[in-house]
């Protein structure tokens, strides 16, 4: 039986790839030690979401409570499995732009560090494995901000003849900008990523993300802002818009799409490749848009605050180019648009939100 490694298996990300991978025929090994709870506390763990993975996928998922920064215990696992290992989901991540800022040697340890640790294992192990990373669209820093966006009702955008205008490809430069610390660390495990596939000639992909959302995102404050937006609205938590008049704009792609676009990877994967993800030109929205939608969805009204202080390097309009990789895999596209991703968001957590409010 082939088998999948997943990195961060209990997130957002990690418990959709091991759902897919699971589906696929795979043995899943999912590599969790629920960081996140220690990130944003106990609200965001992810050992529940461990657990009904492994009353989902029964004897086809394993759970390793592993640190990947335990080059060791990694190692372990990796020689357990070898060649039977045929692909390996990389999302586990220390994922807030704010809290790195608290703790940068963590942030960067998690990121970066671990991230060598896996690409080594990988590579005295099961080299010819499909290594899929999650990085993120801040590995440009915020040059997006130097764009000339034009300031709109709602949104500040870019005209229409701007070459970018459809969403911002790879080709944008890393260099001369304010990343943030997150962005930095993400950085560097990117740029491994991309060398140890062109060095060593193995089938690598970083899938630089925009907002990857999801019904099972937790809604922590310092990380996915959807559901954090939508519980806010309906647990009548006020809700502060750091900057930019909340016209900032952000692509969001749903999980199940982008675990769909590591599957067509794996299927056809390349040395060192490189794609922009998320929600394209089809779907993107600005803050104070999402709040309209969010507030249509629950029938309540948001507590609102704007703040003229912006979050350091944030950008203030960002959308991917997805041609570059639609071009290599015509087979893939968007299934699911925003208003869609909201209602799952708020079907999923609305009981469980005002039930924690109610006794908190």
């Amino acid at each position: 039986m082939p088998i999948a490694i997943v990195t961060g298996s209990g997130g957002l990300i990690g418990s959709q790839a091991s759902r897919y991978f699971a589906a696929q025929g795979f043995d899943v090994v999912g590599i969790d030690n629920d960081m996140r709870a220690y990130f944003f506390g106990p609200d965001a763990a992810t050992t529940p979401t461990t657990e009904e993975l492994k009353l989902e996928l029964g004897s086809s998922f394993r759970a390793e409570p592993v640190d990947i920064r335990d080059q060791d215990a990694l190692r372990r696992i990796f020689s357990e499995n070898g060649s039977q290992i045929e692909v390996i989901v990389h999302a586990a991540a220390q994922p807030s732009h704010d809290w790195a800022a608290s703790d940068p040697q963590t942030d960067f340890s998690v990121n970066a560090s671990g991230t060598l640790n896996l690409l080594e294992a990988a590579r005295d192990f099961s080299p010819a494995a499909s290594f899929i990373y999650c990085s993120t669209n801040k590995v440009y820093g915020d040059l997006p901000n130097q764009l000339p966006l034009e300031e709109l009702s709602t949104r500040w955008d870019l005209p229409t003849d701007h070459e970018w205008f459809a969403g911002v490809d790879s080709t944008m430069s890393v260099d001369q900008s304010t990343h943030s610390l997150f962005g930095v660390s993400k950085l560097a495990a990117d740029l491994l990523v991309q060398e140890y596939g062109r060095y060593f000639d193995m089938p690598t992909v970083c899938f630089r993300g925009g907002c990857l959302t999801g019904p099972q995102h937790a809604g922590a404050k310092l990380h996915g802002f959807l559901a954090y937006l939508m519980k806010c609205t309906v647990v009548g938590e006020p809700y502060t818009i750091l900057g930019h008049k909340g016209k900032q704009v952000r692509d969001n792609i749903d999980a199940r799409d982008v675990v769909r676009a590591f599957g067509a990877f794996h299927q056809n994967p390349r040395a060192g490749a490189v794609y922009n993800l998320g929600g394209g030109r089809e779907e993107n929205v600005s803050v104070l848009e999402a709040i309209t939608l969010c507030e249509a969805i629950t029938g309540t009204t948001l507590q609102q605050t704007l703040s003229d202080q912006a979050r350091i390097g944030d950008h203030i309009w960002w959308i991917s180019d997805l041609s570059q990789f639609k071009a290599d895999y015509p087979e893939w596209d968007l299934t699911i648009g925003i208003e869609e991703m909201l209602r799952d968001i708020h079907s999923f957590n609305a009981e469980r939100w005002l039930a924690d409010a109610a006794q908190s």
